[in-house]
């Protein structure tokens, strides 16, 4: 693979690199390992039932231990943070996290959240009044059977909306995640777009990825984007736009008619690893390369055993310099039996 980013590039001086030239850019931290939905694609039930035995308090991070860590990665080149999950929502007080590490991280670090949205209507004033600057929610249908159908859940649309709404008026940025797996949701892709459009939310379609080991993931259910393009592009035109940063997950369009943007997330019909500029850091401290991974490091233990911030920023910097995942450019070639960290685990 040809490097694609050169340390003279970047203004402030020299940049961290993995070893095929990606830098560290953005680093999504993983609050809970639980979730009030239970996604057919992500928490099955059958698997994540009543008997599931999630992570004890005494392998969570705290929310001091988060921001340690945090603090130490952000000096290797960070430029944005994003707390994920399970859902993010179901940590206690999470308004205080996103406090303390607005307090030390800066005005100028973008940090964002993942949500299913289904308690954002209630958090959203103060997540905004501690330093929140964007949410991503996730909704695969606006039909209530469908919805629920996917995210196995009693919960309805409108409360989805509902949160997407609060965001809105608390001032946060808003983007819609919709993952369209086929026999499932495709005939909710022109819905979700006519509902977006003009609304200044950028609505992005996901094609279902092979996340995890419990999805019964096959190839045959997903929906290439190049497919929804063209539906999309039937009914309300659209044109690409170039990529606006380095490592942009999304493929962004705009419509012709000035009503906004949508984007497209190619994970598995073009594959983006050479451009990936993300590390994830799951609820019990361990640092994983790739959303596909294996296994992570673990930062906990080091962490409780009084690394300091210098010591643990090393410690980062020696597992990203030997990064070398790239798999879902080698999607097929690596073995059905590889397995690989469930995405409830250290979020999407």
């Amino acid at each position: 693979m040809p490097a694609r980013f050169d340390v003279r590039t970047e203004s402030e001086g020299a940049v961290l690199l993995d070893s095929l030239s990606r830098p560290l850019r953005d680093l999504r931290l993983s609050v809970t390992d639980r979730c009030n939905l239970r996604c057919t694609y992500c928490m099955p039930r059958e698997i994540f039932g009543p008997d599931h035995q999630f992570l004890p308090k005494e392998l969570i991070l705290s929310y001091e231990e988060m921001t340690v860590l945090v603090k130490a990665i952000s000096g290797l080149g960070l430029h944005k943070l994003r707390l994920t999950g399970g859902e993010p929502l179901l940590r206690k007080d999470l308004h205080r996290l996103i406090q303390m590490l607005r307090t030390e991280l800066g005005e100028e670090m973008d940090i964002a959240m993942t949500t299913n949205g289904i308690l954002l209507a209630k958090h959203a004033d103060e997540l905004a009044k501690a330093g929140l600057n964007r949410v991503t929610v996730s909704l695969d249908s606006l039909d209530d059977e469908i919805f629920r159908m996917m995210s196995d859940t009693k919960a309805e649309v409108a409360d989805v909306l509902n949160g997407i709404e609060a965001a809105k008026n608390a001032g946060l940025g808003i983007k819609v995640n919709c993952v369209i797996r086929k026999g499932s949701n495709e005939s909710q892709i022109l819905p979700l777009v006519n509902h977006f459009r003009n609304t200044g939310v950028c609505l992005r379609f996901i094609e279902y990825m092979d996340v995890g080991n419990s999805n019964e993931w096959s190839l045959e259910e997903v929906v290439p984007a190049s497919e929804m393009i063209d539906m999309i592009n039937r009914e309300f035109p659209i044109q690409p736009l170039a990529a606006s940063h380095v490592g942009q997950v999304a493929k962004t369009w705009e419509y012709l008619d000035g009503a906004g943007s949508l984007g497209f997330i190619t994970s598995v019909s073009q594959p983006f690893c050479g451009d990936c500029c993300r590390a994830r850091l799951s609820v019990d401290g361990h640092l994983y390369t790739c959303l596909f991974a294996s296994k992570g490091t673990d930062l906990m233990s080091p962490l409780r055993q009084g690394l300091s911030e210098k010591e643990l920023a090393e410690l980062t910097s020696e597992i990203w310099r030997k990064r070398d995942d790239r798999y879902s450019e080698l999607r097929g070639k690596l073995g059905k039996e590889l397995e690989k960290v469930e995405m409830s685990y250290i979020g999407g």
